[in-house]
């Protein structure tokens, strides 16, 4: 499979990416100062400082005059430079002139990714336009369809992401080979704007947030809640049956503890202010693994007959993630994670996983997540991993016995490791072809150690067990918020926070309509009556408009035969039924999770 980095795409947008910052250049000229501007899935952008505010109308023109570079076929050259005539050329660009000291350190690359190796400085000219940049482009303006090209919004960005940096304006805009497949994806494009969860979370009423409480801290609604009930409950069901128990372990956490299990190098910076009790200094518990493990310490010494052990929790966490980072429920403050970690022999390593795979596999096939691929996540060259060689050794050929014994494929990636062990991810795409990562398993020969977890071995001796690290959905927030738009607002039946809505057409129909409302929620299905004064129609397009999947109309007729009259949220009739023969359908289709 060929890297997204060696397409032809990746020339196409990244030349476009600096066309339109000579087109920005030329509107604002000896003004604008450039940063970096990157292709990246779908697209590209280029961040910039500049006098003024950008606008629509801006946009408008910046576009017409990168259609006019495209046309002057200007051929895109390459110059490896030293760092001074790099300062020379790029005296009054401040941006550029710290990526060029992080080039000549060797440390950071443009984007301020970490180098392996010192780099060769280069410029790109195009026209009267150079930058500093690696490449790769197409050999000329010209290569570029006019016609497959489109900037779509501006947004504020901080200098390299730090929020103590300057707010930059950022152009974000599209490239491709052909104006059919632009024409694609703006399609994709508006689907995915209807499909919003936080637009749609609103209007259906499920979250909602709020300065009064603090950004990133989601408030859920009783149908909100009822959904994350719902998702919470399977989870924890087919756990159950699984062989899983669970546990509760607090919300706040003795920093030292964070300390020993190196969590703290790691994540402080994610960590919210510590509260300090005379001599104890406790944090909000950004993550569960030091809790679950101090757990299986108090609880005694333990056999290895007793292995494996299966700790899980809907833990509710706390990161202090940067605002400018925040998103609605995929980004959040405060998130509830099923967290689950497994203590066992080394031997069990490939059966607990294979076990945790079909856990996995089962959930997302419950969630219609069938096109998903494995990540192998291994250790990288960065500071931040552990370091013990011959245990990383170990966690790495296991977690492969592991995947080679289910026959997964996997696609292995260097530095995507968490900081004790390598992870199999699971990254599923949604009905729009988006891909998100979801499950993750993951090897842990290290903190077991760290904390002093231990069993009592067959030979009579003490063994540091080995702990799995594994999460089906991840994040409850962040699931909901890819199911509300997998799902375009419109749950499975058994997932709908109200599952059929009972619609009386007359007060004449209303004291029926209570009592089918009763018969529903003894059968144990969720409902409400629309006794609004709405006319029908009013009142099914409203059940529609909430996603609602049955809406159950009452007239005379029905009411004297028992019966109701059944449409989808589709828009489908499927005729007067008796009660009874609706409360069988409906139930066979909740229970069946259809």
């Amino acid at each position: 499979m060929e890297r997204y980095e060696d397409s032809k795409l990746y020339q196409i947008r990244h030349s476009a990416a600096h066309i339109m910052a000579q087109a920005v250049m030329e509107m604002f000229p000896g003004e604008a100062r450039i940063a970096i501007g990157p292709p990246i899935e779908n697209g590209f952008y280029y961040d910039f400082e500049l006098p003024r505010s950008l606008t629509p109308e801006d946009l408008e023109a910046i576009e017409k005059r990168m259609r006019q570079i495209i046309g002057a076929n200007q051929p895109f050259v390459r110059e490896e430079v030293s760092a001074e005539q790099a300062r020379q050329q790029f005296a009054d660009q401040p941006y550029k002139i710290e990526l060029i000291e992080g080039l000549e350190k060797g440390g950071l690359d443009e984007y301020g990714n970490l180098l392996k190796e010192k780099p060769v400085i280069s410029f790109y000219r195009d026209g009267p336009f150079v930058d500093l940049c690696r490449g790769p482009h197409v050999e000329s303006t010209g290569k570029l369809n006019p016609g497959a090209l489109k900037l779509l919004n501006i947004a504020g960005a901080y200098w390299r992401g730090d929020e103590k940096n300057k707010m930059l304006q950022r152009i974000y805009g599209t490239a491709w080979e052909k104006p059919d497949d632009l024409k694609a994806h703006l399609d994709r494009l508006e689907e995915a704007r209807k499909r919003d969860h936080r637009k749609l979370g609103k209007e259906l009423g499920l979250f909602y947030f709020s300065d009064d409480v603090g950004p990133g801290l989601p408030l859920f609604a009783p149908k909100g809640e009822m959904v994350r009930h719902l998702m919470e409950e399977y989870v924890r069901e087919t756990q159950t049956r699984y062989g899983y128990q669970h546990v509760w372990t607090g919300h706040m956490v003795k920093e030292d503890l964070y300390r020993r299990s190196g969590h703290y190098d790691n994540y402080r910076d994610v960590m919210f202010p510590p509260m300090v009790d005379e001599d104890i200094t406790l944090r909000l518990k950004p993550m569960n693994c030091p809790s679950h493990m101090t757990l299986y310490n108090e609880m005694g010494v333990h056999s290895y007959r007793e292995l494996p052990l299966r700790f899980s929790e809907f833990a509710t966490l706390y990161r202090y993630e940067k605002r400018g980072e925040l998103s609605g429920l995929a980004r959040v403050r405060a998130l509830t994670q099923d967290d689950c970690h497994i203590f066992c022999l080394p031997e069990q390593i490939e059966a607990e996983f294979t076990l945790a795979l079909k856990l996995i596999q089962e959930v997302l096939g419950t969630y219609k997540f069938t096109d998903y691929r494995m990540r192998l996540s291994l250790r990288g060259t960065e500071g931040k991993y552990v370091q013990d060689d011959e245990k990383w050794t170990q966690a790495t050929a296991a977690l492969k016995s592991a995947l080679d014994a289910n026959h997964v494929a996997y696609e292995a990636v260097e530095g995507e490791a968490a900081f004790y062990g390598p992870k199999a991810d699971f990254l599923a795409k949604d009905v729009l072809g988006r891909e998100w990562q979801l499950s993750t398993i993951q090897v842990d020969f290290i903190q077991p150690a760290r904390l002093g977890c231990e069993y009592m071995g067959e030979d009579g001796q003490t063994h540091t067990p080995v702990v799995l690290h594994r999460a089906v959905t991840g994040s409850t927030e962040r699931f909901l918020a890819v199911l509300i738009e997998h799902f375009a607002g419109a749950f499975p039946v058994w997932l709908s926070p109200v599952q059929a809505m009972v619609i009386p057409i007359a007060d004449r129909h209303v004291a029926y309509a209570r009592d089918v409302q009763q018969k529903l929620k003894d059968a144990g299905i969720r409902s409400e009556v629309d006794e609004s004064s709405e006319r029908m129609q009013a009142k099914i397009r409203h059940a529609q408009l909430q996603k609602i999947p049955y809406m159950l109309v009452i007239g005379d007729k029905e009411q004297e035969a028992g019966a109701v009259a059944v449409r989808l949220r589709t828009g489908e009739d499927l005729k007067a039924k008796p009660l009874a023969e609706f409360i069988q359908l409906a139930r066979e289709t909740i229970d069946k999770k259809e």
